[in-house]
């Protein structure tokens, strides 16, 4: 290399780096990630790991015995399940091949929102859980989590992450199952969950009764059958989850530590269009990339909704969850690690592309006037719930309403900056949350199938 081209490379990586970056920009970029940002310091213990990952594979945890946490938040699939909208109990299948059933346990709705990938979860940034926020930190009340459980909630859980995994056993459609089917539906609808005879405690006695699962208890938390309740499980569940999917080895996250060739000159671009001139950090701050507040940016309206407005199809967001008509529509910022892996996009997946979620941002009120809401969506097909699936959208006072809230004003990108920041978006991908296929075990104590 002569004088000439050292001294230009030098130029470029002093032009580039952190430090110069952030006095030019109008958002400073964060600091490095590092094992203090997680719970446990990042490393919970091995035994509760195991644990959680058996019992998060395991459908002994469904009404029905028929779907199990990872079916809708799956390793293959990213965390996710790769469809818009799942299918929880009653469907049959993973990811995209996944159906709706048939005969007495057929699906009785699409679930209302996409599934929420999990990575980094386990970590203490992350205090408000669901899109809406409905479950998050609250250390001014005795049990510690503000949630639709109130003062049922039970006490103990380790983290906002472990008071989540409570509540979709209690929902009919995602694991219960439905009235009649088996007596933790029963339980579920009548929203006793818990308490001796609720929802979390014939959970827990299942696991109670299994010889294998009451070993692993054992050794994970020091107690015997007679102890166990579901929010060890929670706990257990929890700690895999924050073990296994921690992504902070990204490109990104190798050039904050300090590796100026981390990123190409495109994915440099990109970050400094994502920290300026695009202004994306406003809401997509911090180590994360999310600052876990709630915003609306007439995100579109597809499936079942969750029982308000037009037809009971419509979806307020963090409105069900604080009562406040001011928070309609308003959904929690996504945190952008593994952005390009979690497909599809959106609180309800109505993005299928994440250059299509990108345009979105760029003038969400026309997107939302514009949005293919037979073209976009990934789901099974069912005839009576495609029936509903784009009522909202096809409802111009809906739509309007969806618009009027819009907190984004309309910016104009070139398609190199759209270009650019969509390879920053492959920059925050960690190369370690390719390939999870070890995260999921070949068998689980109940003996229930896992891979179907």
């Amino acid at each position: 290399m002569t004088m000439k081209h050292s001294a230009l490379f030098m130029a470029l990586a002093m032009a580039f780096s952190p430090a110069a970056f952030s006095a030019a920009s109008a958002h400073a970029l964060p600091k490095p990630v590092t094992d203090a940002d997680y719970y446990d310091n990042g490393k919970p213990s091995e035994a509760k790991v195991e644990l959680g990952r058996l019992l998060y594979y395991d459908k002994i945890t469904s009404g029905n015995k028929n779907i199990s946490c990872g079916t809708c938040h799956h390793g293959h699939t990213a965390t996710g399940d790769a469809l818009s909208l799942g299918v929880g109990a009653g469907g049959r299948g993973l990811g995209v091949t996944r159906d709706t059933g048939s005969g007495e346990y057929i699906a009785k709705a699409r679930i209302p929102r996409n599934a929420q990938p999990i990575f980094n979860l386990g970590a203490k940034s992350f205090t408000a859980m669901f899109h809406d926020g409905r479950v998050e930190n609250d250390a001014s009340l005795p049990y510690h989590f503000r949630s639709e459980a109130g003062d049922k909630l039970p006490p103990n859980l380790d983290n906002a992450l472990a008071a989540q995994a409570l509540f979709p056993v209690t929902v009919p459609n995602t694991m219960a199952g439905q009235k009649g089917q088996n007596p933790v539906a029963n339980a579920a609808d009548a929203k006793k969950w818990a308490g001796p005879g609720g929802v979390w405690d014939l959970l827990a006695d299942r696991l109670r009764t299994n010889p294998e699962y009451v070993a692993l208890f054992k050794k994970a938390f020091n107690i015997e059958a007679s102890e166990i309740t579901f929010v060890h499980a929670a706990n257990a569940m929890a700690a895999f989850q924050a073990k296994a999917w921690r992504a902070d080895n990204s490109p990104f996250d190798s050039y904050l530590r300090g590796d100026k060739s981390a990123l190409s000159r495109g994915q440099l671009r990109g970050m400094r269009l994502f920290y300026g001139k695009a202004n994306c950090a406003s809401c997509h701050s911090g180590k994360f990339q999310t600052d876990s507040s709630f915003h609306a940016i007439a995100m579109p309206q597809i499936g079942p909704g969750k029982g308000v407005g037009y037809k009971g199809l419509e979806d307020f967001g963090r409105e069900g969850a604080t009562g406040s008509c001011r928070d309609r529509y308003k959904f929690r910022t996504p945190t952008l690690r593994n952005v390009a892996l979690t497909g599809p996009w959106g609180h309800d997946g109505a993005f299928n592309s994440l250059e299509g979620v990108i345009r979105h941002h760029l003038d969400p009120a026309a997107s939302l006037k514009n949005y293919n809401c037979k073209a976009q969506p990934v789901m099974p097909s069912r005839p009576d719930l495609d029936a509903v699936d784009c009522e909202v959208q096809n409802h111009a006072p809906s739509v309007m309403a969806i618009a009027n809230a819009n907190e984004l004003k309309p910016m104009k990108l070139s398609k190199r900056e759209v270009d650019d920041l969509m390879q920053f978006m492959h920059a925050l991908t960690d190369p370690n949350s390719l390939d999870l296929r070890a995260d999921v075990p070949q068998r689980v104590p109940s003996g229930l199938a896992v891979w179907e």
